[in-house]
């Protein structure tokens, strides 16, 4: 970074104006950008649908923190009823009047085009060429941007938030120039691609784990030496599952601060001595089943539990690795097929088989090492979120100017 920068950067922060800039009441800003209201930039869009009782319709939702735009299942006409629903057009800003608080904000595309939307999803154009829609939507996504939302929306959480039209168009946008709107959107869309190309580097080493650890956890592909039978065995015959037992009502200071992590929800247990007195369990590594979920978790940390629903799963010898058997849980099949929940009393009684303990671990090395660098490959998935938002942060203050061709 500059230093010229970094000194304008503390400026702001000690409450000064630096030279070339002026405060307004979005903050501090360049003094060629104004301070507009977004009705002076936007113009509604409102096409009414006259909804025919056996004509199918698709509806459009918006999910929040920017995360876009999804399409819901084929209607008919007559389950929607007296709902009041519109034409959705393309290239409009679209809000989310019930989670427009939690940036339930986004653009729509062709893909949208012949679709619908209730009157809780307002459609906004530019006007007067004033505003570029991907800088629009660039700001709503950034903090200033959430902070003007949730000032246009007035009331407690959840849908008694509910943006109010009236304050929404009162809403204040900074303005530079359209082009260099458009220059600061380019500039953020070069993290955006890298951020994607990112996310699916990662699910591609998520499938490479996915289809190798099927191989090899069911003996299809076997190791240069290993050639034992592998042992059929119930999952009940290799490990021990224990359930909390104990409500701790003492000794569990700022629970939630604690720097030993806390797994999942609701109340503290505690399962006798193998929990220490600050109620943190110390016996790793095990397996956190839940009954509520189908996410298992391995865990190799002392940790905290906060849910009677959990059982913690340990193997019965040293000849039961107990990360094989994790990996194995997350392959299983049951007769029944897939529902949302699993109980241990359908994992226990699962035949499974098992090789021996060598091998196993050989298994555990390889899944070990994947998992390791889909650890690296997150790690930079975060890193670059995080230089995306600080980036942003200072082109959409004016701090970093862009130069427009």
């Amino acid at each position: 970074m500059k230093q010229e920068i970094k000194e304008r950067i503390e400026k702001i922060r000690n409450g000064e104006v630096p030279e070339g800039y002026q405060k307004t009441k979005v903050g501090i800003i360049p003094v060629e950008w104004d301070i507009v209201p977004t009705n002076k930039v936007l113009k509604t869009v409102k096409k009414p649908v006259n909804v025919e009782p056996n004509t199918e319709y698709r509806e459009i939702g918006i999910r929040s923190h920017g995360k876009g735009i999804f399409h819901k299942k084929l209607v008919q006409g007559k389950k929607l009823g007296n709902k009041r629903v519109f034409w959705v057009e393309d290239k409009c800003f679209i809000v989310n009047i019930v989670f427009a608080w939690e940036q339930a904000v986004a653009i729509t595309s062709e893909n949208e085009r012949g679709l619908i939307a209730s009157h809780r999803f307002p459609m906004y154009k530019p006007k007067n060429n004033l505003i570029y829609l991907d800088y629009l939507l660039t700001f709503y996504q950034s903090l200033r941007g959430k902070f003007q939302l949730n000032l246009a929306s007035p009331g407690g959480a959840g849908r008694n938030k509910t943006l109010g039209q009236k304050e929404f168009s009162q809403s204040l946008i900074p303005l530079p120039t359209i082009y260099e709107q458009i220059k600061i959107v380019d500039i953020l869309s070069t993290w955006d691609r890298a951020i994607v190309l990112k996310e699916k580097l990662i699910e591609m080493r998520k499938e490479f784990k996915k289809g190798l650890m099927q191989k090899l956890l069911t003996g299809e592909i076997r190791f240069f030496g290993f050639n034992d039978e592998w042992n059929e065995k119930k999952i009940i015959d290799i490990i021990n599952y224990e359930q909390p037992n104990r409500f701790i009502t003492k000794n569990i200071v700022d629970l939630d601060k604690a720097l030993t992590p806390v797994l999942t929800a609701n109340k503290s247990f505690i399962l006798g001595s193998t929990f220490d007195d600050n109620g943190i369990y110390t016996e790793t590594p095990v397996i956190i089943f839940d009954d509520f979920t189908i996410n298992n978790k391995y865990v190799d940390f002392p940790f905290k539990v906060r849910s009677s629903a959990i059982k913690i799963l340990k193997p019965k010898s040293n000849s039961i690795n107990i990360k094989f058997v994790y990996e194995l849980m997350q392959i299983i099949k049951f007769p029944l097929g897939d529902h949302k929940r699993y109980y241990i009393s359908e994992y226990q009684y699962v035949k499974i088989k098992i090789p021996k303990h060598i091998e196993q671990e050989r298994i555990v090395k390889v899944s070990n090492n994947l998992d390791s660098d889909l650890t690296i490959l997150n790690k930079e998935l975060n890193q670059l979120k995080e230089q995306k938002k600080g980036l942003t942060q200072l082109l959409l203050t004016g701090i970093v100017r862009v130069e427009v061709d």
